[in-house]
């Protein structure tokens, strides 16, 4: 939740060009590694450095200019797409237009020299003092996209169509998986589709969320392939390390989900969070590094406990509305603004309300309040209850001599003499007054100490238990993959063992290797198909196969056209036994390709679970019946050609 990376606890590399020119040749780079108290230097080269950030995964890549680690903004975008999930490039110098080095490192006391690693030092240690902007070209938001993984062409023919169709569905399949575990994640998402014959072409989800928050990974398996990629800015975005700590108006939504917004003196939102996972500790952490609040306020009435608590934290002024702030006037009070969630305008309503209730007060004591003074201090504690002239004249006192006292002195003292009094009174009341500060310091500086104790801790708590929860999440995410692969191999096991049970009874029909069925030995094996139809002949290929040679039974031969006939005429069948009659256009395409054809009722056939059983003798008869009436047709259309030919000649010496 934190936008600051303390250097006591985050590992930092300041890196600088030592030789070479990243836009020519591969340049070698001077290496600092800073953990806030160790320094370790070395000079790599680019591919060497880069495989140190993936491995070591540090909180900041310091450099003073992001363009001597990328040639171009595209190079710098591919560059910060590689980059580990906790690591961020820093720009040490400024944002679009940087300072030179040595002015930042003067200015904020780190030492600087000119050779490429004390170069590398200072931005290392500068980044790790909070110096220096966050370079970034992505958005919060993420596309994840399921899309085929293997082309649909090239099936070929008549199976094309049924593998499309499985392609399609698996893409369908996956997708709804995608979208089940981002609701399961709780995360907003919009989805687009693409719809396909047998299924989907492609899902694309738009989820509002950063990559690593999301509980899908990049991969392709088989027929599917899922693509997750952060969303693009327009430009390259500088985001400051460090925020200027202004005084603001707090809102602060409690709950399961907690959000905090910050409205500034001027009306302005300053910036805005939402949280599940932190506790009150944490978010006031966080306030107190994004500004120092002067009034914290709630969106209902009363104020709640978790809200008082922090206002009281902040000895803050407090702001209630007379009733609860009803849904629609919160809506139409933020529309301008942009939030990701009902928590972040419930608390954004609460600080803009609480702003609009002292808008007439802070310009009042903005325009009364003297150049000299700092207005915020003057907003803050008249907005915390304390007359303006009070505060005025409180402030003003220190910047003012005091009136002289008049003395009846027996004499009448010199003008050397009353100034020298004017001055020792005045070097009396400073002291005095520097006493009390000294004293006050002392006592902030231990509040600090503790509060930054405090805050040590729970950052290196909060670091472990996100390293735990992260480690948690990628173990239960290659668990449900790894039981994924198992369902379908087991899917797929029990599959080919069905078909080598189906596989050995053809085999024993095949072999005639079968006492208890084939007691005679002078059976043959049929393969029976329900209807002459295209889906009824590829049914049947794909349960048992149809090889060259097979005795093929037509339950119901009728209704089959040419293309049918020919599908099964390719199998190169023995015999055809139907049951019904062909019709013309089937019979001449068997015909053609040779195929014997024969009622099945002068064949004896004997079923056998879903295969069936024939005589050999049957089916021998059949074939023969079939090459008489073969050679009897074949005569016939003999005997019609020339018949025609003959009429022909006539008609032509007629």
């Amino acid at each position: 939740m934190s936008t600051r990376t303390s250097a006591l606890d985050a590992l930092v590399f300041g890196v600088d060009v030592q030789s070479g020119d990243v836009r020519g040749d591969a340049p070698s780079y001077a290496l600092v590694v800073f953990d806030g108290e160790t320094i370790e230097r070395d000079v790599v080269t680019r591919r060497k450095l880069l495989r140190r950030v993936d491995s070591e995964e540090p909180a900041i890549l310091a450099t003073d200019n992001m363009y001597e680690l990328a040639a171009d903004k595209d190079q710098l975008v591919h560059l910060l797409r590689g980059l580990p999930e906790a690591t961020k490039l820093v720009q040490v110098t400024g944002d679009e237009r940087p300072e030179p080095l040595s002015r930042v490192a003067k200015r904020h006391g780190v030492p600087y020299g000119k050779p490429a690693m004390e170069e590398a030092e200072a931005a290392a240690r500068l980044a790790a003092r909070n110096v220096g902007y966050e370079v970034s070209a992505f958005t919060n938001e993420t596309t994840v996209k399921v899309s085929r993984g293997r082309s649909t062409g090239g099936g070929g023919g008549w199976s094309e169509d049924r593998f499309t169709r499985r392609i399609h569905g698996s893409v369908k399949r996956a997708s709804r998986e995608v979208e089940s575990k981002l609701t399961e994640a709780g995360l907003e998402f919009e989805r687009e589709v693409t719809e396909k014959y047998g299924g989907y072409a492609n899902a694309v989800f738009t989820v509002q969320a950063r990559p690593e928050d999301i509980p899908v990974s990049s991969r392709r398996s088989g027929d599917t392939r899922v693509e997750v990629e952060p969303v693009r800015r327009d430009g390259i975005e500088f985001r400051p390390l460090a925020r200027r700590r202004d005084r603001v108006f707090v809102g602060v939504d409690p709950g399961t989900t907690t959000a905090v917004a910050l409205v500034g003196l001027d009306g302005h939102v300053l910036d805005v969070m939402s949280t599940r996972t932190a506790d009150t500790a944490a978010v006031i952490e966080w306030i107190i590094e994004h500004g120092r609040p002067i009034l914290v306020a709630a969106d209902v009435t009363p104020m709640p406990n978790t809200v008082e608590k922090i206002r009281a934290s902040f000895d803050a002024a407090g702001w209630a509305p007379d009733t609860d702030l009803p849904v629609d006037e919160k809506q139409h009070r933020t529309r301008e603004e942009g939030y990701d969630d009902d928590h972040q305008r419930d608390a954004l309503a609460a600080a803009l309300y609480a702003y609009d209730a002292h808008e007439d007060q802070i310009r009042r004591v903005t325009e009364q309040t003297p150049r000299e003074l700092d207005v915020g201090e003057v907003v803050g504690r008249v907005v915390g209850g304390e007359p303006l002239t009070a505060v005025l004249s409180d402030l003003e006192e220190s910047e003012e001599p005091e009136e002289e006292t008049v003395e009846h002195d027996p004499r009448e003292l010199t003008a050397e003499e009353r100034r020298i009094r004017d001055l020792q009174s005045q070097v009396g009341r400073l002291r005095s007054h520097v006493a009390d500060l000294e004293a006050e310091l002392d006592e902030k500086d231990d509040q600090i100490a503790e509060y930054e104790d405090e805050l040590s801790e729970a950052r290196r708590e909060e670091r472990q238990e996100a390293r735990e929860r992260r480690e948690a999440t990628r173990l239960q995410w290659e668990n449900d993959r790894l039981e994924t692969e198992l369902d379908e191999e087991r899917e797929r096991a029990d599959e080919l063992a069905s078909k080598l049970e189906r596989l050995k009874e053809l085999w024993k029909l095949d072999h005639s290797n079968f006492a208890d069925v084939n007691t005679s030995g002078d059976l043959v094996a049929v393969k029976p198909i329900d209807q002459f139809t295209v889906d009824a002949i590829e049914a049947v290929d794909e349960e048992y196969g149809i090889a060259s040679g097979d005795v093929v039974y037509l339950r119901d031969a009728s209704g089959a056209g040419r293309r049918t006939a020919e599908l099964l005429a390719s199998f190169d069948p023995r015999v055809v036994l139907r049951s019904g009659g062909l019709s013309d256009a089937a019979d001449e395409v068997l015909f053609e390709h040779d195929v014997p054809v024969g009622p099945a009722d002068d064949v004896t056939i004997r079923e056998v679970d879903e295969l069936a059983l024939a005589s050999e003798r049957d089916v021998e008869a059949v074939v023969a019946e079939w090459r008489e009436r073969r050679e009897e047709r074949q005569r016939e259309q003999k005997e019609s050609m020339v018949d025609s030919i003959i009429s022909e000649h006539r008609a032509d010496r007629e």
